[in-house]
């Protein structure tokens, strides 16, 4: 069963960078695009962005696009979301997903079946 882990989160403050890692352990995300996520409390879990399991392809959630970068490793078999120019707003906790289909289909949650526990980003001054 895919169980992807995610790590790198941290406490930085605003303009600062993070970079997340995702991984499965005893699997492998090579066949899925994946997506990243960020949920706050009392607000749904949204899409931020998504990489095609080739990783030619990405989608990216307008308030992140020019500052987080999506890539992946196949040989490593680790997803990365690489964070610059943090702002507050970015607060909360990230998770990584596979979807089962290899292209970026979309950033709904609902369409991602296997989820991390997530890691805590926070920014502040």
């Amino acid at each position: 069963q895919l169980r992807p882990v995610e790590s790198g989160g941290g406490s930085v403050q605003p303009g600062g960078s993070l970079r997340l890692s995702c991984a499965a352990p005893g699997s492998t995300l090579d066949n899925y695009a994946v997506g990243w996520f960020r949920q706050v409390p009392g607000k749904a879990r949204e899409g931020v962005v998504c990489i095609s399991s080739s990783g030619d392809s990405t989608m990216y959630e307008d308030s992140v696009k020019g500052r987080f970068t999506a890539s992946r490793d196949n040989a490593k078999k680790t997803v990365y979301l690489q964070m610059n120019n943090l702002k507050v707003e970015d607060t909360g906790i990230y998770y990584c997903a596979a979807d089962r289909y290899k292209p970026c289909r979309t950033m709904d949650r609902r369409a991602y079946s296997a989820w991390g526990q997530g890691t805590q980003v926070t920014v502040s001054s």
